[in-house]
């Protein structure tokens, strides 16, 4: 049985979806199309496509947009040519892709484009980022992402926003990866990651130009299980700048509460950029970042309060196992030595799993303060929520209490 299971994820699949697709919208006769080919990939001499679906035995096609345009209302889509994770170039494949390593790449670049200031990295695992960093240096960003949850990251998607350069390959090589994404690839890079046979390496030039994706909109199509379709554009993250935000404040039973504290520069920072990675987080979701690094991500949950819980949780996890690694080299569950143990897991409860002056990050709003107080109990500074809860006053009470700092966006961040 278990050589079967393995034999399945071996086996390529021969997709039957044609080589060109038309999605047409129809107004009053008016027709509006939506012109797509099928993206191949030659290796080994062979014309191939995507290897299988979300799952052995699914097939599976990628296409991208060569032609037609879509206006609905005021809104309008990107337009044709406007190529990222559609029209990759494979430099490596020893396996070609399948839909989840495209679907990583394109969640990566979702992230990525709200973050083209600095060098940065986002690691993709399931569809959810594990570990995004922006720093000074593209290895400082890698090697950062990576230890925010080492463990999640192992067979994930690394996206980076500048030409992968030898010190961060060699740093990537350390791991293992499925996919890792960039701009472009210094001399000697190929070389390096070369000794990871199956690891898919992909140019996607256009990450150069990843800012101009910010506000594009694309329409998106969910399919049910009786076939019919759901349609939606794209979701546009609209805080993007201090100026965006506003300072907690709402009106309960003819008082006015107002948060206290306006954040600092840096809690300022720490907050947008916790925005920009949510919007590639599935709903229910909060995470915790500090200093551009995310130190717990909690995705898919059904209660606030929980996922808050559960991002704390794995906060504490992730840190223990980070100080056991660099330690001892060593996963922290694999460490037998009890008195080394108990000292990791001292210096985390000290450190509160490095959430101590953190930023909270909540894709809706906290409809009652039992949420912001899981955060508000490891020491966090700051929160970022979308606010418009009839319940807002007893969050911005419990921040208040506690000396912490609060903004709303004015827009959720739901992605399921």
């Amino acid at each position: 049985m278990a050589e079967d299971l393995k034999k399945m994820y071996r086996t390529i699949m021969d997709d039957h979806f044609p080589p060109e697709m038309e999605v047409s919208f129809v107004e009053n006769g008016k027709r509006q199309t939506l012109f797509y080919e099928k993206v191949t990939w030659t290796i080994d001499d062979v014309e191939k496509g995507l290897r299988y679906g979300e799952n052995p035995g699914q097939e599976a096609a990628l296409y991208k947009m060569v032609n037609g345009n879509l206006v609905l209302g005021e809104v309008e889509t990107l337009q044709p040519g406007q190529f990222l994770a559609s029209d990759i170039e494979l430099l490596q494949s020893g396996k070609h892709p399948g839909k989840t390593n495209l679907t990583d790449a394109d969640n990566s670049l979702n992230i990525l484009r709200y973050l083209t200031d600095r060098p940065a990295v986002v690691i993709v695992k399931h569809n959810n980022p594990c570990g995004v960093a922006r720093s000074d240096s593209l290895e400082e960003a890698y090697l950062k992402a990576n230890m925010a949850d080492r463990v999640a990251a192992f067979g994930g998607c690394i996206a980076m926003n500048r030409a992968c350069d030898k010190a961060t390959a060699e740093a990537v090589s350390n791991q293992y990866s499925e996919v890792v994404v960039a701009p472009d690839f210094e001399e000697g890079v190929m070389d390096i990651l070369g000794r990871k046979k199956n690891l898919r390496v992909v140019k996607i030039g256009n990450i150069d130009r990843l800012e101009s994706f910010v506000g594009q909109r694309c329409v998106e199509f969910k399919s049910l299980i009786d076939g019919g379709v759901i349609t939606q554009w794209s979701f546009v993250p609209q805080a993007r700048s201090k100026a965006d935000l506003k300072l907690a404040e709402c009106d309960y039973q003819g008082t006015t509460y107002r948060i206290a504290n306006e954040p600092t520069a840096q809690q300022y920072d720490d907050l947008l950029f916790g925005w920009y990675v949510e919007a590639g987080v599935t709903s229910n979701s909060v995470i915790y970042v500090k200093d551009q690094v995310t130190v717990g991500i909690g995705t898919g949950e059904q209660d606030r309060v929980g996922v808050a819980e559960i991002a704390r949780d794995k906060a504490y996890r992730k840190l223990a196992d980070r100080y056991c690694f660099e330690a001892y080299q060593t996963p922290y569950n694999d460490l037998k030595d009890v008195d080394k143990k108990a000292e990791i897991d001292a210096q985390v409860a000290t450190e509160k799993g490095g959430l101590i002056g953190a930023a909270m990050v909540s894709d809706a709003f906290f409809p009652f303060r039992d949420g912001v107080d899981v955060g508000i109990n490891e020491g966090i500074g700051a929160v970022i929520q979308p606010g418009g809860s009839a319940n807002d006053y007893q969050s911005i009470e419990a921040c208040n209490d506690a000396g912490v700092t609060m903004v709303y966006t004015g827009q959720r961040s739901f992605k399921h």
